[in-house]
């Protein structure tokens, strides 16, 4: 395969779609963002804009025009827009498409969590029929774990300003976990390593960590004592069990916490299943992680 210099990026403004574009431009790939015609959104001056109407193939295909490869960071309510994007993509001559997976190994998921998922796994075998019948084309789903600056400084399990944290079952439950940067730089590095990555899920990380290890760095961090609200996983599974019957998809957040949390669960890949040093992507500090999110509050 041949090197990959052009890359398109869809949902490039969000959250998560920031970052990757930064790490692309910083990796040396030209970029190119797909942004929606009544976007606001503003980008680096070395970024190229493409406004697009997502409803209008025509549109699609014009923003893929000479891309090497499409990197989708869409939004999970957005995500069967992805659907025209690889079909434009293959007609354009894209050769990698990364889809917006990121977060659980969706490969892995099972129960509550799997229905709400549904969209991202079937992409999946989209993905990997087009590869087939299309033998220049290829995909690579990457699988990040937690997002966790993002999370951390966002409250979900951790009042940082208060010093509280929720703990689920005995908080010794190992996890994979992610900081936003990172996650793209494996995109950057997944797209500079195309034969090793071609048509693979991988796992990649920050680093695999537990609750009580996250508590235990932000007291020696704040040097406060932390107010620990203990609770049990059975318990927020029945929570998300009943949502989920009346159709109310907050229960994703219930069944996450189940996933990575549960004891038992082994959700965590072992360090050797970890992409990152297939790809050369360096793994990040807990303590300076939590520094790093400390000094932003």
């Amino acid at each position: 395969m041949s090197a990959i210099k052009n890359v398109a990026v869809v949902g490039g403004s969000g959250n998560l779609g920031a970052p990757v574009v930064q790490a692309l431009i910083e990796a040396g790939f030209n970029v190119t963002v797909l942004s929606r015609p009544d976007s606001k959104a503003t980008f680096p001056s070395n970024v190229r804009v493409h406004r697009t109407d997502y409803s209008s193939n025509t549109s699609i295909a014009e923003a893929l025009k000479g891309q090497d490869a499409v990197v989708s960071t869409i939004a999970t309510p957005a995500l069967n827009q992805q659907v025209a994007v690889i079909e434009e993509a293959v007609k354009a001559g894209v050769k990698r498409f990364i889809p917006s997976e990121f977060g659980i190994n969706t490969q892995k998921a099972d129960g509550g969590i799997k229905k709400i998922l549904g969209g991202k796994i079937s992409l999946q075998e989209k993905l990997k029929k087009t590869a087939a019948e299309h033998k220049e084309f290829s995909w690579t789903g990457i699988s990040t774990g937690i997002f966790f600056d993002w999370g951390l400084e966002h409250g979900f399990g951790y009042n940082l300003k208060e010093k509280t944290a929720t703990v689920f079952d005995s908080g010794n439950e190992p996890f994979t976990a992610t900081n936003l940067p990172t996650i793209g730089k494996a995109v950057a590095a997944v797209l500079k390593h195309p034969e090793q990555t071609a048509n693979k899920y991988i796992e990649v990380a920050s680093f695999v960590t537990t609750q009580n290890e996250i508590v235990k760095n932000l007291e020696e961090a704040t040097g406060a004592k932390f107010t620990i609200d203990h609770r049990n996983t059975a318990e927020t599974q029945k929570i998300a069990d009943e949502k989920l019957a009346k159709g109310d998809f907050s229960s994703f957040r219930d069944y996450l916490t189940v996933y990575v949390y549960a004891d038992g669960k082994g959700q965590s890949p072992k360090e050797s299943e970890l992409a990152n040093k297939e790809i050369g992507l360096e793994k990040d500090d807990l303590k300076a992680s939590i520094k790093a999110v400390l000094a932003k509050i």
